[in-house]
């Protein structure tokens, strides 16, 4: 009866086929094989040599693939008998013992190409058709085209800001431990990829050895106590055949985090330029309030003057210059305040840049700064794709999978190859010689009985970690879309709120103007001045946060909707044409 194996494999760019293994035509049952031309040609091909009688110096093959050097083994008679048990096979065709080694291995890895476990696909997300804005925000919904798109270098065009984000992401502390991460993921991805190839090792040994003569076990006179022994090969450890695809689905979990890895770089550098940007402008800022303060005290000083002017001609009272005390000293108190915070920002950046702390050049003044008036938010499908930190949290998922993967492995046989070829000798003189040689080379199989709940532990545990993932990576998108929706409706509202409080501080500047002019009419006291005077003061600190939080506005909306990781060098390349190079040669 014709014996057929049918085995089924399946891989990347390969469609489900069957591969037979059946009895060649012609090899039909009948006699004895021991004495038959066919084994005789067989044993020759495999043990390399044909029956020199007792006084072969060639090895004989045993069944388990190792080459000995005995003169009579008893290995190979074991084999006849074996064979000779079967039916009689009338050889059509046969191979060599090498040849079906290849082949067998061939066979192996196109098994390979089965691999357990669940494939990667993107999880469901509630994507929204268009961003929430402002209720006041009358602009029509945009295209394709995203203000997230552009170039850092294109949206902060303040040439002491652009060196200064390209300081920081050349120097800073937060893009070296990055970079290192990468280094590491990148090494740890390559770990994972060895194991798709053996490992072979050289070794040699020399041995001398001395037996007591006087020991348990007497050695015969003129019997030399001392023997020495040599060998030296080539060594296969146990190589894992990967029948499930454990090792592809470990190598699919390490670039997946390599690629994570690479994404949360990019996500330091958004964050970083984002800082930057964020600190440069603080620091503008509080210039300016430092700006408004010594105008205020210059302000005061002279109202402090009159007041006293006016007291000693009898005309003013002395209350009037107390009040004006009050005005100046608050003022010198809210100087001393901002050059603490100037200082203090000041460190800030420099630590951001990579120095150590220090002054800090300015450019131009906080009122001449000027962001992108037109902030397209583009579709809010192109978010999942911009944004690093939405890629990165993405690849965990797809790492998680491929624990699965390599979990259900852990259920299947395991089948390892083992190896050696090399020589061995107990004379130094004849360790390179044909006798001398030795080779082995066998799999073996290790199944897995009883673990005690050990495989399905693994298996349920990444499993949870996937489900984790999922909802963690669906989070981090909901959250990516209220963080653009609050940043278009923080761009407009602040907006809106500056516009109103710079007709606030004119009208608390009219104010104080008009209270000045009366006081020194004798019409109204100078109560009237020191209420009209800090109410100026506030309104005059309030637009300067208010212009602060218009350009912080468009700073979180540029990074909310995934710019500022692009690097001018892949800019650069993209708009030649050439590919952008992501990966380390």
């Amino acid at each position: 009866m014709n014996r057929t194996c049918a085995l089924r494999f399946c891989s990347a760019g390969f469609h489900p086929a069957e591969i037979n293994f059946s009895h060649p035509a012609g090899l039909s049952p009948g006699g004895t094989t021991e004495n038959s031309p066919a084994f005789q040609r067989w044993v020759r091909e495999v043990g390399g040599t044909e029956s020199h009688g007792d006084d072969r110096e060639s090895g004989s093959v045993v069944p388990n693939g190792t080459y000995s050097t005995s003169d009579h083994d008893p290995s190979v008679e074991t084999l006849g008998y074996f064979l000779s048990s079967l039916r009689d096979y009338k050889f059509h065709k046969l191979v060599s013992f090498y040849t079906f080694t290849i082949t067998a291995l061939a066979a192996a890895f196109l098994l390979g190409g089965c691999a357990v476990g669940p494939d990667y696909k993107r999880p469901s997300v509630d994507t929204p058709d268009t961003y929430r804005r402002a209720a006041s925000d009358t602009n029509a919904p945009s295209g394709a085209g995203s203000f997230g798109d552009l170039g850092w270098w294109e949206t902060f065009k303040e040439p002491q800001l652009q060196a200064y984000i390209a300081e920081a992401l050349t120097n800073s502390w937060d893009i070296k431990i990055a970079t290192a991460r990468v280094l590491q993921a990148e090494a740890a991805a390559r770990i994972a990829r060895s194991q798709f190839f053996p490992t072979v090792n050289a070794a040699g040994d020399v041995y001398t050895t001395r037996t007591s003569e006087k020991g348990p076990i007497p050695i015969p006179p003129g019997v030399n106590p001392q023997r020495g022994y040599a060998d030296i090969g080539l060594a296969m450890p146990a190589y894992e055949v990967d029948l499930w695809g454990r090792i592809r689905r470990a190598n699919e979990a390490a670039r997946a985090n390599l690629l994570a890895t690479e994404e949360a770089q990019r996500a330091v550098r958004q964050t970083l330029v984002s800082e930057v940007a964020t600190a440069y402008l603080s620091l503008l800022e509080l210039d300016l309030e430092l700006q408004i303060a010594q105008n205020t005290y210059g302000v005061r000083t002279n109202s402090l003057e009159l007041a006293r002017s006016r007291e000693e001609g009898g005309v003013g009272s002395i209350q009037d210059v107390h009040q004006g005390k009050i005005l100046v000293f608050t003022a010198e108190a809210s100087i001393a305040d901002t050059l603490r915070r100037i200082e203090q920002q000041e460190n800030l950046l420099s630590i951001l840049l990579g120095r150590n702390p220090g002054h800090i050049q300015r450019g131009s003044p906080l009122v001449s700064q000027t962001l992108a008036a037109d902030v397209p938010p583009g579709l809010t499908s192109d978010l999942l794709e911009r944004r690093p930190d939405l890629r990165a949290a993405e690849q965990q998922l797809v790492a998680a999978n491929a624990d699965i993967g390599q979990a259900k492995a852990a259920f299947y046989p395991q089948v390892a190859l083992t190896g050696f070829y090399g020589y061995q000798s107990v004379a130094l003189s004849d360790l390179f010689n044909a006798p001398a040689r030795a080779w082995q080379f066998g799999p073996s199989v290790t199944f897995p009985l009883f673990t005690g709940g050990k495989l399905r532990g693994n298996l349920k545990l990444a499993e949870a970690r996937f489900q984790e993932s999922v909802a963690s990576y669906q989070r981090s998108v909901q959250e990516a879309f209220r963080q653009v929706s609050d940043s278009l409706v923080a761009y407009q509202r602040t907006r809106e709120f500056r516009a109103k409080q710079e007709q606030n501080t004119q009208a608390h500047r009219d104010a104080a103007t008009t209270a000045t002019d009366r006081y020194e009419g004798g019409v109204t006291s100078y109560l009237e001045v020191l209420y009209n005077e800090q109410e100026l003061f506030s309104a005059e600190l309030l637009l300067a946060q208010a212009r602060l939080n218009e350009l912080l506005s468009v700073v979180q909306l540029y990074i909310s909707l995934g710019g500022g990781w692009e690097t001018q060098t892949a800019a650069l390349q993209a708009s030649a044409g050439e590919p952008p190079h992501h990966g380390r040669k």
